[in-house]
């Protein structure tokens, strides 16, 4: 779809100013962000009782607390901050009546009771909320607890012990865990997200290039943490802030690959960039409620040197074929573990050694949704093998191959890339051009 004409003429703009090096934002100031993710809340809304019918949930009951917010108020209740000492958001299944809405708070601030019908002090939250069991008489109450991820379960002990009083035993026998339903809330993308995603991730690709270039890096004198601190102090400039401190790999003729678990470690503040370096970074932005997870690689070019070596280049290029073979075997409705399972046939075929460790993306980097995962078969997962891939959502297509390079006496280099990508018909589509040479550091 085309981005609204105020968000087009922006881009364009921001785009111009990028490519000449000016500072500038490719995203709008804080307020509007928040007005622009106002209107994504409503409608969210209008999407979300079919989705509680499609995962059999009568009642879902939403608690955030003061100075401990649960991660999907910005997303069903307001982007704005609810600091009241616990509130309640319950959304109910009405039947013919169509979804119902309730805020059991403290607070009346007019951007949430424009959604939510308020009742507030002196009536207590646990009062309401047996009424509410009694007057609607839901089959099942979902809440935040017993999922497998953070955001399902955020549910607090002391919010749960206060359900469950209000409810009583009879009624806690209907409780659900709530993360099938917000699976398939925070895995379905709204049409109007795209053109916002698309700036932010504009920026995150903006943002990297400078950093692993001249502008940041001098060899011999740089070091992993300059850089890092770079891109912390840039992207709070630019409206947005980092979800996970940007991490660097280094990699380095004659010094052994260090790893953590199955990965490559990420390197210490303190290591000085050197020329014939290889440097990974890992860096994801977020705003507008929403997050990109990114990795790309550059090689700080040796006196005399035009170009990485042969063996650097071929290892890019395996990955590069990973990631294309990964996009082509994607189909709305296939499973994500038969996904999995092809690109590595045809890697196998290829003689590539190859890792596929993708996750869902959208409101958050780790986010809710199928996943194409190695660790997923290992741990015999099989629901989650299983999980159909959802039309339209969004992939960080995040992978690597490893190959012994010959310029580096036969030492094995790992070469690791993560780009979104979104869900069409015929396969996974990248959002930006993937990365087929490195950013050189002269």
């Amino acid at each position: 779809m085309r981005p609204p004409l105020a968000l087009g003429l922006l881009l364009v703009a921001a785009a111009s100013a990028c490519r000449v090096g000016e500072p500038t934002s490719l995203l709008p100031p804080i307020s509007k962000q928040i007005e622009v993710r106002e209107g994504w809340i409503a409608e969210r809304h209008e999407l979300l009782l079919g989705m509680m019918r499609r995962c059999a949930v009568d009642m879902f009951v939403l608690v955030t607390e003061g100075f401990h917010p649960d991660p999907l108020a910005e997303i069903l209740v307001t982007p704005r901050p609810l600091v009241g000492d616990r509130e309640f958001f319950v959304f109910i299944d009405g039947g013919r009546e169509g979804l119902q809405r309730v805020a059991l708070s403290w607070y009346d601030e007019e951007n949430v009771t424009r959604l939510f019908p308020a009742t507030r002090n002196p009536r207590e939250a646990k009062d309401v909320l047996a009424e509410l069991v009694l007057r609607w008489k839901p089959a099942t109450i979902a809440l935040s607890c017993g999922g497998r991820h953070g955001v399902s379960r955020s549910l607090t002990h002391d919010a749960y012990q206060l359900i469950a009083e209000a409810l009583g035993p009879q009624a806690m026998t209907r409780v659900v865990p709530a993360e099938p339903l917000l699976e398939e809330l925070l895995d379905t993308r709204l049409p109007n997200e795209r053109p916002y995603f698309a700036a932010l991730l504009q920026l995150t690709d903006a943002l990297a290039r400078r950093a692993l270039s001249a502008e940041v890096i001098t060899p011999s004198l740089t070091t992993v943490g300059d850089i890092r601190r770079w891109l912390i102090d840039e992207v709070e400039a630019h409206h947005a802030a980092v979800w996970f401190q940007p991490d660097l790999r280094v990699q380095r003729r004659g010094r052994p690959l260090a790893t953590s678990g199955d990965f490559p470690a990420v390197a210490s503040e303190s290591v000085v960039i050197e020329r014939g370096d290889l440097v990974h970074l890992d860096f994801g932005l977020v705003a507008m409620g929403l997050s990109t997870d990114w990795q790309k690689m550059a090689y700080v070019l040796r006196p005399g040197e035009d170009e990485p070596p042969a063996g650097l280049r071929q290892g890019l290029a395996n990955t590069n074929v990973l990631q294309r073979t990964l996009c082509a075997a994607a189909r709305p409705g296939r499973a994500a573990g038969e996904v999995h399972d092809a690109a590595m046939a045809e890697m196998t075929a290829r003689g590539i050694v190859a890792m596929v460790y993708s996750h869902a993306l959208g409101n958050h980097g780790h986010a809710l949704g199928p996943t194409i995962d190695f660790r997923s078969a290992r741990r015999g997962e099989t629901e989650r093998l299983a999980a159909p891939l959802r039309a339209g959502s969004y992939l960080a297509v995040e992978l690597s191959t490893r190959l012994a390079v010959e310029e580096w006496g036969g030492q094995e280099v790992f070469f690791g890339e993560e780009d979104p990508a979104w869900l069409a018909e015929d396969g996974y589509r990248f959002f930006r051009p993937i990365q087929d040479s490195y950013y050189l550091i002269r």
